[in-house]
């Protein structure tokens, strides 16, 4: 039997979490099976082997590496990631973060991690690079395909060592490889419009938006397509399955 998808997660409530969690299976095509879940808000990560998963895949969280102000569970997560990106840079572990997943990485990587390029809640165009057309989880897209996102903070600029993959208008930095297999989004590959609808109810007061735009934002959602970005996370799924 393969070994399961390590799937760690950064969001305090419930119902977004859980959301999250099946969104990442539904399009990872992930059987219950193949998911171990750790819920690090909780109470930071556990001692984890990486010899017992065959990759690790990290969400979104209203967490914010730039944040001044931190709760001391923040801080232990960012000191925890540390350690782990220690190992997975090391042994290049297949590795994927989604939004939050982004910042922890770049922050490890040294990159700026600030409100520069935050982009409010919805859905965008984003532009492969040379490299992202090479790259297995991305060959064959178009040029420009249709993503959901909404973040405070980005990287500010591609961070060391790191290879940008695909950049936005808005956002430069919208997904990154560090050396072969370790891959971060700027926006959400797990996100359709029916997650995205529950987060924005979730979150309409967490500085995302405007509380009174919430439901404009919700509209706005109907219609997108994002296909192409929910691709990602399957064939990360399909290329790492050991």
């Amino acid at each position: 039997m393969s070994k399961p998808f390590l799937v760690i997660q950064l969001r305090p409530e419930d119902e977004t979490a859980t959301n999250e969690l099946e969104a990442i299976r539904r399009y990872g095509s992930l059987s219950e099976e193949e998911v171990v879940r750790v819920r690090a808000e909780v109470a930071g990560l556990p001692e984890l082997d990486l010899n017992h998963y065959s990759a690790v895949i990290v969400g979104g969280s209203p967490f914010d590496v730039s944040a001044e102000n931190k709760l001391a569970i923040q801080r232990q997560i960012e000191r925890d990631f540390f350690r782990l990106f220690d190992e997975i840079k090391k042994r290049d572990f297949p590795f994927l973060g989604c939004c939050s997943g982004n910042g922890l990485l770049g922050h490890y990587c040294g990159a700026v991690i600030s409100k520069k390029y935050g982009e409010p809640v919805g859905g965008v165009f984003v532009s492969l690079t040379d490299d992202g057309k090479a790259d297995p989880l991305l060959e064959g897209f178009p040029k420009d395909f249709r993503v959901l996102l909404g973040h405070k903070e980005a990287c500010d600029d591609v961070p060391p060592e790191t290879t940008l993959l695909v950049r936005g208008e808005d956002c430069p930095v919208q997904m990154f490889r560090l050396k072969q297999n370790i891959y971060a989004t700027q926006f959400h590959p797990e996100g359709d419009i029916a997650g995205f609808t529950l987060r924005i109810n979730v979150y309409r007061k967490h500085g995302y938006f405007p509380p009174e735009e919430a439901d404009s934002l919700i509209r706005s959602l109907q219609g997108e397509r994002v296909a192409h970005s929910n691709l990602i996370l399957k064939r990360f799924v399909e290329r790492y399955r050991s």
